[in-house]
């Protein structure tokens, strides 16, 4: 038996046990159980049972052989990935790369997976991000086609600053994918990305759309940077993004002041940028940004972003029974009223919970509602979900399971 055998027996197994349900996450823990993130929740690979230290650490290892390669990397980063594990883990205590995908027990491959290797109090533990290069499309993502609709219109435009916005897990990721998807085949755009991770990899041609058995060069293109491997930072990705003339510049987060203030800069001088943030809301997102900067700054802050904010999309996974159903809320910078709502905003004023409520706007409220009243979700589940438990129009009626 090869020195990585019982990592792969591990790995076919809980690919067995789970694939079809679409992992997200791997979780493996010395002397604990298994988990994974799955479309129905976190679930326990029980044929497995508790897994020693060593089985662990086999795991581990087994990741660590198939590291991603990449010229690119520094040669300080290409003789760290050269240590044996446990030396690294040692030394560091946290060893983070990306893999790729190895075959199954089934004939087929795993996706590409971003590896966290740590140590825990039970001793060592792997948390495994699987990465899909499988781009859905934006139109069944679960987004209305007047969401989808006007997200394409802007992403179209010559320069605007948009935001996709959710906690970790939320499907961000997923859904700036299908936007980029979309308009590389689409448009001839130059799309730049910084991430960290890359998660998915866009091709750079597309299906013949007069034949579909043929491929063809795709109108746009994406040049793809990771955070660690290309560029040192965010904010050194995103600076140096702006001198390879694009069209789209991606950041994959934005962490701190000075990467929101270059960004607002590109997206005032002539470029789209688009990013994500941790926060739930339209208004939550905008009071985030504020946080970034001192308080003088705020009134000249909101003045630019009123100018170039094209839409706030804030969007959340919900588990069921069947699946996880996504709720969103978004906010389109499409008028004067939304215009003046964020350049007055201070925190405490109605004026953009009120925007969000015009027309061609989704409050999150008031679409969990729907997703309940079409039997997408439970009232339990919408009653986990709610943004403004107080907000007299979240009012609805509470089911019947019987007649009076």
């Amino acid at each position: 038996m090869s020195e990585f055998a019982y990592g792969q027996q591990v790995l076919n197994e809980v690919f067995a046990q789970a694939g079809e349900n679409s992992i997200s996450d791997i979780q493996i823990r010395s002397n604990r159980m298994v988990y994974v993130h799955t479309k129905q929740g976190l679930q326990i690979i029980y044929t497995l049972g508790e897994l020693p230290n060593q089985v662990v650490l086999n795991v581990a290892e087994l990741l660590y052989s198939r590291q991603e390669s990449d010229a690119a990397k520094s040669v300080e980063a290409r003789l760290q990935e050269e240590l044996p594990l446990q030396e690294r883990l040692a030394e560091y205590k946290v060893v983070d790369f990306s893999c790729e995908g190895f075959p199954l027990g089934n004939g087929q491959i795993s996706g590409r997976m971003r590896v966290q290797v740590h140590l825990s109090s039970s001793g060592i533990g792997i948390t495994a991000r699987i990465l899909s290069d499988d781009i859905a499309e934006l139109e069944v993502l679960g987004l209305s086609n007047d969401t989808t609709r006007a997200m394409k219109n802007f992403v179209k435009r010559r320069q605007g600053f948009a935001l996709v916005t959710g906690q970790t897990g939320s499907g961000k990721s997923t859904t700036l994918a299908a936007l980029i998807d979309w308009l590389r085949r689409t448009y001839p755009k130059h799309i730049v990305t910084v991430e960290d991770p890359i998660e998915y990899r866009y091709p750079h041609d597309m299906a013949d759309p007069a034949d579909s058995t043929r491929r063809v060069p795709a109108p746009g293109f994406v040049t793809q940077q990771e955070v660690g491997k290309h560029v040192n930072s965010y904010k050194q990705g995103l600076k140096d993004a702006l001198r390879k003339a694009p069209h789209m510049i991606l950041i994959g987060e934005i962490r701190d002041r000075e990467t929101m203030d270059t960004a607002i800069e590109a997206a005032q001088t002539g470029h789209f940028v688009i990013s994500t943030l941790h926060t739930n809301g339209a208004v939550k997102t905008l009071s985030r940004i504020l946080e970034m900067f001192p308080h003088e700054q705020h009134q000249a802050l909101l003045g630019r972003l009123s100018e170039i904010m094209c839409f706030i999309l804030s969007q959340g996974l919900i588990p069921t029974g069947s699946g996880r159903v996504l709720n969103y809320e978004f906010l389109q910078n499409s008028d004067s009223s939304v215009r003046s709502a964020i350049s007055s905003y201070n925190g405490a004023a109605k004026s953009l919970e009120d925007a969000i409520r015009h027309s061609g706007n989704v409050a999150w409220d008031s679409n969990l509602e729907n997703l309940m009243r079409q039997g997408k979700i439970d009232f339990e589940a919408f009653q986990m979900n709610r943004m403004n438990e107080d907000d007299a129009d979240s009012r609805l009626f509470i089911p019947q399971h019987g007649a009076a």
